[in-house]
């Protein structure tokens, strides 16, 4: 194209010198020689401010040449400035996330059953890397932390005593204190002898041993009534008493210092440093390795779930007007949020981008992108150029003639 125009100059520039030496003898050639004039002073000027754009027209450093070589960096800084200004606006962005309905494509695109095994696949592909990066030290440590500070620092004693009394209040206890009994009931029932030895050795030496085993049948017989009362009479006194004693101890471990002194020394002999160092070492292999085997096998159940799990999910954004309509707001909230903190760094990267090119380098990207079109207008100048030149010429001639 640059030959093209440059091309055209000199047509004109030999056809000027042509008609110039011709005109006395063919008068008409004046107006041939004005119409090529004003076309070579068309491509001369219009070569002129094309170039002026990019370098410095021959060489010479004319004031407000090589325009972009020179303010390339105001340039990208102003580029950067109308993106922010007219791209990067919150309510443009917004209306056109919402124009596009992300969710239901995307739900279109996850229902697909092939779709629902690359994700299966690329989130397994995903966590094997993780468990790979991931220091297993700097896990068990950190969860080690976590179950210091979430588990093991906060007092246990009022969190207790609040179970422990709605417990009690909706009477969740009572089937356990059922339990207990029916199995008291059925060891008294089933261990007469034992029984009937422990009397015996807790009787005097004195006592004959048909008289300590009497006794022991008595005991055992009267235990059992007893214990049989227990178990049939909802509102018995050991039942009563017990409830009693409950009661009076998740008040204790709420409100009472030494008892909630008490709970915190079993709680740190239970669970000490070593033991709460085995845990989140245990915690952590345990979670490693069902996640590595699950995640390497496509068939195991993880895998399958995770694959239906996608592929459901799917299905509902697709057909699931309301969950669609969440789901699409808060994508645009999310992404009206990211644009309104950080539009000034996104446009940022073109201004940096720009700042990091080379000024000779920007000048020729930007001259091979538009090139074309600025020596159409080297080739437009040197037409009207003539055109003006002859419009020129006639009218003087008219009116001076």
């Amino acid at each position: 194209m640059k030959l093209v125009a440059t091309g055209l100059l000199v047509l004109l520039a030999v056809i000027f010198v042509i008609s110039f030496a011709l005109q006395d003898t063919y008068p008409w050639l004046q107006y041939v020689r004005a119409a090529a004039e004003g076309g070579m002073v068309g491509a001369l000027a219009d070569w002129f401010a094309v170039t002026a754009l990019f370098k410095h027209p021959m060489g010479m450093k004319i004031p407000h040449t090589a325009i972009i070589p020179r303010r390339k960096d105001q340039i990208g800084a102003s580029l950067g400035q109308f993106v922010e200004s007219n791209f990067l606006s919150e309510d443009v962005v917004q209306a056109k996330i919402r124009s596009l309905g992300v969710s239901r494509r995307a739900g279109n695109w996850l229902a697909r059953q092939e779709n629902a095994d690359r994700v299966a696949r690329e989130g397994a592909a995903a966590i094997r890397g993780a468990m790979l990066v991931l220091n297993d030290q700097d896990v068990q440590d950190i969860i080690e932390s976590m179950a210091r500070r979430y588990v093991l620092d906060p007092p246990w004693g009022p969190p207790l005593g609040r179970l422990l009394k709605r417990v009690l209040d909706d009477g969740h206890h009572l089937k356990l204190v059922d339990l207990l009994v029916d199995r008291a009931a059925d060891w008294v029932l089933n261990n007469e002898e034992t029984v009937i030895r422990l009397v015996s050795q807790r009787s005097p030496t004195w006592v004959p041993q048909i008289m300590d085993a009497l006794m022991g049948q008595k005991v055992h017989q009267e235990l059992y009534k007893f214990v049989l009362a227990v178990q049939s009479d909802p509102n018995h006194e050991v039942r009563r008493q017990l409830d009693k004693y409950l009661l009076s101890l998740t008040e204790d471990m709420q409100h009472d210092p030494e008892m909630i002194a008490k709970v915190e020394a079993i709680k740190h002999n239970a669970l000490g440093d070593p033991e709460v160092q085995t845990l989140a070492a245990r915690t952590w292999e345990t979670l490693k390795t069902a996640l590595l085997d699950a995640v390497g096998d496509p068939e195991s159940q993880l895998s399958r779930a995770f694959t239906t799990a996608v592929r459901d999910f799917g299905t509902r954004l697709a057909t699931d007007a309301e969950l669609s309509a969440k789901v699409d707001g808060w994508i645009t909230e999310a992404t009206g949020y990211l644009v309104r903190n950080y539009r000034s760094q996104i446009a940022g990267v073109i201004t940096e981008t720009v700042e990091r090119w080379d000024a000779e380098e920007t000048s020729k990207k930007i001259e091979l992108q538009v090139g074309r079109d600025l020596q159409f207008i080297r080739i437009n100048g040197t037409v009207v150029g003539s055109l003006a030149g002859l419009a020129i010429y006639t009218i003087a001639n008219l009116l001076l003639g």
